[in-house]
């Protein structure tokens, strides 16, 4: 009878060893995904801060009574490519991207800019980027989601807190137009 009980223990401690490495790798794996997927959405940000002098050098010609426009991007890109947090990075991003939209409504105003062949290049360039970056996006944050639910999640939020796994962040939109649909007018 103590042989079958030692044997029972030994058994249980040798499927809880397999356990932990199951969900220590698991917990590893997450990780580095959300590192991954952040990677995709950096090199696309750094494609799209690398567009906005070149747009704002071909704009700035055509364009003499916006200067508050063009210096507010230049100063938010600045301020993006030196955002430290994800979430603070977000936001600057977002601040970005509207921006950016205010200065292609603004385009309009200026007949000459919209038909200059440089401008439109680098209009169909930064308009693909942002595509990349909203599929970037969505798959950074799936990885988060799968990454923090993990972390959440027992019993393997035993082993994340033990060996100091940190739920990621969101990379959310905080400007809510961002979030509004577009009025589409078919009449």
């Amino acid at each position: 009878m103590n042989q079958i009980l030692i044997f029972t223990l030994i058994f249980c401690l040798v499927v809880a060893f397999i356990y932990c490495i199951y969900v220590y790798n698991m917990l590893v794996k997450n990780k580095n995904l959300v590192l991954e997927a952040w990677s995709g959405i950096d090199v696309q940000l750094k494609q799209r801060h690398e567009l906005i002098p070149n747009l704002v050098a071909i704009v700035k010609g055509y364009m003499q009574y916006e200067d508050k426009l063009l210096v507010n991007l230049t100063k938010t890109r600045t301020a993006a490519l030196n955002a430290g947090k994800i979430a603070e990075q977000g936001k600057n991003e977002g601040l970005l991207t509207q921006l950016l939209n205010e200065l292609i409504v603004t385009v309009e105003n200026y007949p000459d800019l919209k038909a200059d062949e440089k401008f439109l290049e680098l209009q169909k360039k930064l308009a693909d980027v942002e595509n990349l970056l909203q599929h970037s996006r969505r798959y950074y944050n799936g990885a988060v989601r799968q990454n923090n639910i993990a972390i959440d999640s027992f019993p393997s939020n035993i082993l994340a807190k033990l060996f100091q796994f940190k739920a990621a962040s969101f990379f959310e939109l905080n400007d809510p137009s961002e979030r509004k649909v577009p009025d589409i007018d078919l009449h």
